[in-house]
């Protein structure tokens, strides 16, 4: 919990008095009541980080403000570098009744769990793969792909998990018995598959096997000679920063992983973690900085490539969704809002975890503008989404806005929005 800041208060007070506004009148621009800001100047209460940023964007700090904040989270930085994990077996247990659980053993450990009740996927004995077969794989898995991308949109990650990596696992171990030429092929897809294996074991809230995951990416498309991915490993480790409200790990991830040296879509979405954090900071110029370098990259094509794309592919304009994200954490609700609007009309239906993930911060703009009624309205209709794709990361957004709202308890809406949405908001719900 937040701890009360005689320094953040007596520096809110001051930056107020200097801006000619009373109580009553940052109260009406910040939406929060006179009598909790009050509370806030004298040290009696603590901010929350939301209204830091109100605050903050308001008296026009430049994330003065915001410095002030204790961190809220005391996990250990992210590694930007992890060193490699050699000779690894994949572990997978299967239940009778249907649950399952995946852990990377040594192949010490996996020898003495013995082998009953595991099932390790092992092919030493394989024979050579003949080039139409493996061509075929690398067309048929490419294919698979793209569905279990679509389907990710719709499912929790527990219900593709399973499938995803046995088929990453096949793509290494048959790249083992292939042409030089195939075998490149099998591992630069084998490291999509896994890279997506992380970002969904990253929904479940499991952040070292999310690492984990992003880990053996990058070794799978080292090994078939593409060294880029690991400039991606840095953006997804960004992610992680990003949702611990790490700003200034979010900012130098992100900016190590803009090597001129990568292909220009990766550093495109580096460019766009590094705004999120700038937006985190409150630094306004820099983010609108980092967005703009962010499009120009993005709008260049990469070349020497059919592999699927890196990053999301149910996003029509990024860069303008990220917009809409970062103007929530720079304290610019109703823009936000609006740009979130705009961006959201553009996404498919069919793009459930998609338009879930924003329109919940969509939710929470305008419910931080004051429009609790329309913010009702908003959310509303994507709890079966939320409650339908798993998101530990929608979640944190979740329990943003029911703090929100419940400042407003009052209100029908909130009444009647508020049991289900404290429910689904909860960790333990993931």
């Amino acid at each position: 919990m937040p701890q009360p800041s005689t320094g953040f208060g007596e520096e809110l007070r001051k930056r107020r008095l200097e801006a000619g506004l009373s109580l009553t009148a940052l109260s009406g621009s910040v939406h929060y009541s006179k009598a909790q800001l009050s509370k806030v100047e004298r040290g009696l209460k603590a901010p929350s980080r939301d209204l830091a940023r109100l605050c903050d964007a308001v008296l026009g700090a430049g994330g003065a403000l915001l410095s002030l904040l204790a961190p809220e989270t005391t996990d250990p930085p992210v590694d930007p570098a992890p060193g490699f994990v050699h000779e690894e077996d994949w572990i997978m247990r299967l239940s009778p009744d249907g649950p399952n659980t995946f852990q990377p053993l040594s192949r010490r450990d996996a020898i003495g769990a013995g082998a009953a009740s595991l099932m390790a996927w092992r092919s030493d004995s394989a024979g050579p793969a003949s080039p139409a077969a493996g061509a075929e794989m690398v067309e048929a898995s490419r294919s698979l792909f793209t569905h279990y991308r679509r389907l990710g949109q719709t499912v929790a990650p527990g219900l593709l998990l399973p499938v995803l990596i046995a088929q990453t696992h096949t793509l290494r171990e048959l790249s083992a018995h292939c042409d030089n030429n195939t075998r490149r092929h099998l591992l630069a897809l084998g490291s999509r598959y896994a890279e997506y294996v992380g970002w969904l074991v990253q929904e479940t809230g499991d952040e070292r096997a999310a690492l984990w995951w992003t880990q053996r990416a990058v070794d799978l498309a080292a090994a078939g000679g593409d060294r880029a991915l690991a400039g991606y490993a840095l953006v997804r480790r960004a992610l992680i920063t990003l949702y611990r409200d790490d700003a200034k790990q979010t900012v130098a991830l992100a900016r190590h992983a803009q090597s001129r040296a990568l292909p220009p879509r990766i550093r495109g979405l580096a460019a766009q973690r590094e705004a999120q954090g700038h937006a985190l900071a409150g630094d306004r110029l820099a983010c609108l900085d980092a967005l703009d370098r962010a499009r120009a990259l993005l709008s260049l094509q990469d070349e020497g490539t059919d592999e699927p794309v890196i990053g999301t592919m149910h996003l029509p304009d990024p860069v303008g969704m990220v917009t809409g994200w970062c103007l929530v954490d720079l304290g610019q609700p109703r823009e936000a809002g609006e740009e979130l609007d705009r961006q959201l009309a553009l996404v498919s239906g069919d793009a459930v975890r998609t338009q879930v993930r924003y329109g919940v911060r969509r939710a929470l703009a305008y419910a931080s503008a004051g429009e609790i009624d329309h913010a009702c309205d908003l959310a509303a209709p994507l709890l079966d989404g939320v409650e339908a794709v798993g998101s530990a990361t929608v979640t944190t957004d979740l329990r943003r806005l029911a703090r929100a709202l419940a400042r407003h308890a009052n209100h029908s809406s909130v009444r009647r929005l508020g049991p289900r949405l404290g429910t689904l908001s909860r960790p333990s719900t993931i």
